[in-house]
């Protein structure tokens, strides 16, 4: 049994991760924001709350480098799954891993029925010293395992 208030040795960093998209190729994503898993709730006619017993959909934000055509590519073509006429694979089974500093821990969060809902560019200025430009995608998900 741990210790209270003690921090456990081999701790997971948070730029040691892997997303992986089933259906797709390897891809580097350089950022995958917060997975949030959340209780669906009513309010009850004394005004307090419920739940209902499902959790809610959620999203996130995941970026890809500018340079990286494949990954641009892939990403492009996953979206236009989601569009008229729909395709029956654009929803997809998305993995993130987290893994510990010796790699003998990992945590495993599967995002269920997840589809690219929105793709942008990065913000552009000529006064910046050069950071590597990165492609935003919004990922929607229909629920997450691994969290809760």
């Amino acid at each position: 049994m741990g210790m209270k208030f003690v921090i456990q040795p081999d701790h997971i960093p948070v730029n040691n991760y892997r997303l992986v998209i089933n259906g797709l190729q390897p891809m580097t994503f350089v950022s995958v924001g917060a997975l949030e898993k959340e209780l669906d709730t009513v309010e009850l006619p004394d005004r307090t709350q419920a739940s209902t017993g499902r959790t809610k959909p959620g999203e996130t934000e995941v970026k890809v480098p500018a340079h990286h055509v494949i990954d641009l590519a892939q990403m492009d073509s996953w979206f236009q799954e989601g569009q008229d006429p729909i395709t029956p694979t654009y929803k997809k089974v998305g993995t993130l891993t987290l893994i510990s500093g010796t790699r003998l821990i990992n945590l495993v969060i599967t995002m269920i029925g997840s589809f690219v809902s929105k793709g942008g560019t990065p913000d552009l200025e000529m006064n910046d010293d050069g950071e590597m430009a990165v492609m935003t995608y919004t990922l929607k998900w229909d629920d997450l395992f691994g969290i809760g």
